[in-house]
């Protein structure tokens, strides 16, 4: 873990930090922890759309460097996107996202070793729908939680208690 926390505070020329990238770094460290669960779901979604469009076009460029370094970055989140699911929670979607993220990852390995963008940009696909589709479960959580904030605010000091 510490040498993705290193390669991230250090630029491409290895020169350590200017004073935009402590700020950058800074402003996502305080958006992370204001975030809630979906919302850093969201955000690994996101960076994982980014290295992998990174991936492909280092490979796209024969800039292997950048092709590695994107792709790399993109198996790690889809690896922590597998390890924060809770199939306590929902069993049969958890299966089906880990098989998700599963196969990405393998593609991603493969992309890699044939050196070929056309299967980094498939995997790309499948992260825009899962973003997209995770981008709308958020708006309707949303959507839920004014709804109910907005009945508890018109019923106050009404509470139901069920005894069995």
């Amino acid at each position: 873990m510490s040498s993705m926390n290193d390669r991230q505070a250090r630029n491409p020329a290895g020169a350590a930090p200017n004073a935009t990238q402590s700020g950058a770094n800074a402003y996502l460290r305080q958006r992370v922890l204001s975030a809630s669960p979906e919302e850093l779901r969201m955000m690994l979604l996101e960076g994982a759309l980014r290295f992998a469009r990174q991936g492909a076009q280092g490979l796209r460029e024969r800039n292997f460097e950048k092709s590695y370094q994107g792709i790399h970055q993109c198996q790690d989140i889809l690896m922590e996107l597998i390890n924060a699911l809770r199939p306590e929670v929902a069993p049969d979607l958890c299966r089906q996202l880990a098989a998700l993220y599963t196969f990405m990852y393998r593609r991603l390995m493969e992309a890699s070793a044939a050196r070929d963008a056309a299967i980094v940009d498939e995997v790309i696909r499948l992260l825009e729908y899962e973003n997209e589709t995770w981008a709308l479960a958020i708006g309707k959580l949303r959507e839920e939680r004014a709804a109910s904030r907005s009945a508890s605010a018109a019923a106050p000091g009404v509470s139901i208690a069920i005894q069995g």
